[in-house]
């Protein structure tokens, strides 16, 4: 699951983004995933990182991508694990490069036995 996880969000930022990250990594903590991805910003947006507007700037246009997708990321998501994803949280950090999203469920992924998803 992990490695499907990781598939479909680095698909995700390759058809929005043009590019992958360098690594991700995802966790599944109970009702939650946690995605970490390393390596996200495009040259362009390292450039514009480099005062405060530009920061923003990147920051907003992400959150914007993100918007445009989440139904898709969400199903793909859902898909994967089984059960319904309730929310989609997301921030990246502009000085090194990395984003992290957190998928909340309405499930336990611990407690379900793999039969009965």
């Amino acid at each position: 699951m992990h490695n499907a996880i990781r598939q479909a969000v680095i698909k995700f930022e390759q058809d929005f983004m043009g590019r992958g990250p360098t690594d991700v990594r995802a966790i599944i903590i109970r009702d939650m995933v946690v995605v970490r991805l390393k390596g996200v910003l495009t040259q362009a947006e390292r450039q514009l990182a480099k005062n405060v507007d530009g920061i923003e700037m990147v920051k907003r246009m992400r959150q914007n991508l993100i918007a445009q997708g989440r139904d898709s990321l969400c199903s793909e998501i859902a898909g994967i694990t089984g059960v319904k994803v309730t929310g989609l949280f997301t921030d990246i950090d502009t000085e090194i490069g990395e984003r992290i999203m957190v998928f909340t469920l309405d499930q336990d992924l611990e407690t379900i036995q793999p039969s009965s998803r």
